[in-house]
């Protein structure tokens, strides 16, 4: 059994609810990385996704130097342990449809498994079907 420790990105960029949604976005963009865990006094409480920027905070005319993180931010994010079977971490992610998830012991954040980590630690067959179903468009991927 592989666990998601094994193969997660450990201490990872992430930014606060009360940031600046343009400094979190310029962070992002030098990072090169879609999402950003949003962490306060050391607990996760949401993720910022590019998308999140885009449709809560651009799309809605929202000032980003004076919007904040936590206006826009996904909240309640789905997760998984360090100790967690990366198989089971793997179906998560193919049955939200997210590239990344934020993994967290005791409410703490202590990294990220990503589809890239995913891939280099499970074997092809199983990584190419959680892919597949991740890019699914949504009414392909819920059936209809």
């Amino acid at each position: 059994m592989t666990t998601v420790a094994e193969v997660m990105t450990p201490g990872v960029e992430s930014t606060t609810s009360s940031q600046a949604l343009r400094d979190a976005a310029r962070i992002m963009r030098e990072g090169d990385f879609g999402s950003m865990p949003v962490v306060d006094e050391g607990r996760l409480v949401g993720v910022l996704t590019d998308r999140d920027i885009v449709v809560r905070g651009v799309a809605e005319g929202l000032d980003p130097t004076v919007c904040r993180v936590g206006d826009v931010a996904s909240r309640d994010p789905v997760t998984v342990a360090p100790d967690q079977d990366l198989d089971e971490a793997m179906e998560l992610m193919a049955h939200h449809r997210v590239r990344r998830l934020p993994v967290v012991s005791g409410g703490r954040l202590v990294g990220v498994i990503s589809q890239a980590d995913v891939a280099l630690g499970a074997k092809e067959s199983k990584t190419g079907k959680v892919v597949e179903e991740i890019s699914q468009p949504t009414s392909v991927a819920r059936g209809a």
